[in-house]
């Protein structure tokens, strides 16, 4: 679970389930009018009022279903794949219980015949928890990241310790493909030392650049991502098998057109679709 995919809209369905859960304690009804000429009739009768929790299917219908919805729409979205319940995806169900919570407390304040400060609250934190629920991966306010995630700074290479291929910080190995100033590996059947072909290379006695008509080598990198982005898996599933997390490096292992094949730090590959904004490592 990566609590770092959550969303503002994912803030707004938390602060609205915990005043849902707060309006519980409070009075369902208004009392009656004691002052005045009234007050002696209401020292005769007992006109205490209840709460959500005296009235259980209040409780379980609007207030606790509210919160339980909410909380299903939370970690459904902190998951890193989506989950399924009587073939709906976990958070389709979490959204389906808080719109029925709104329902619930929308009828319950039209039936009550004086509705006390947990009616209204409760309702005006259900329609709130529901609009959030429904809004939240849809307007684009809402889309950005809760928890701003720190910048990932590159360390210089061959500082630190060497994590593996390409990771920043790590040392490169000299004379790979494309590494600046190393030497080039000779061909099959050539010697140490012994002049690789004109037509082998383009650019002439430079042998920096491959033969016209041969596509560039694919070298890994670690990269990060500037939001959180979907991870797509390689049989072109339209269901995200990942969702990557801004503070987090990932591997390039390929690419295919402008998406990347990415490798989460689990082992998970899938395509990044969206390659904007990229930090290289």
């Amino acid at each position: 679970m990566n609590i770092r995919s959550l969303t503002r809209g994912d803030g707004v369905v938390i602060g609205a389930a915990v005043l849902l859960f707060i309006a519980s304690f409070l009075d369902l009804t208004g009392g009656p009018d004691c002052s005045g000429p009234y007050a002696k009739f209401c020292e005769a009768q007992d006109y205490s009022s209840s709460n959500a929790w005296d009235a259980l299917s209040t409780l379980m219908s609007m207030y606790l279903a509210g919160v339980i919805g909410a909380a299903i729409v939370v970690i459904s979205r902190a998951l890193p794949q989506p989950r399924k319940v009587a073939g709906l995806d976990l958070g389709q169900f979490g959204v389906a219980l808080t719109i029925f919570a709104a329902w619930t407390a929308f009828w319950s304040i039209i039936d009550a015949n004086s509705a006390g400060a947990g009616l209204i609250i409760g309702l005006i934190a259900a329609l709130i928890l529901a609009a959030g629920a429904v809004a939240g991966p849809l307007v684009p306010a809402l889309k950005p990241a809760l928890i701003g995630a720190p910048k990932p700074q590159a360390a210089p290479y061959g500082a630190g310790p060497n994590p593996g291929y390409g990771y920043p910080g790590a040392q490169q190995q000299a004379g790979g493909y494309g590494y600046p100033g190393g030497q080039q590996q000779p061909q099959a059947g050539q010697t140490h030392g012994q002049q690789v072909p004109a037509e082998a290379t383009a650019g002439g006695a430079t042998g920096a650049t491959p033969a016209a008509g041969t596509a560039p080598e694919f070298a890994p990198f670690w990269f990060a991502v500037p939001v959180a982005r979907p991870l797509y898996g390689e049989d072109g599933s339209p269901s995200p098998i990942a969702e990557l997390a801004p503070g987090t490096w990932y591997l390039a292992v390929e690419q295919r057109g402008q998406a990347l094949i990415a490798q989460t730090q689990d082992g998970r590959r899938g395509v990044l679709q969206d390659t904007t904004g990229i930090q290289r490592g």
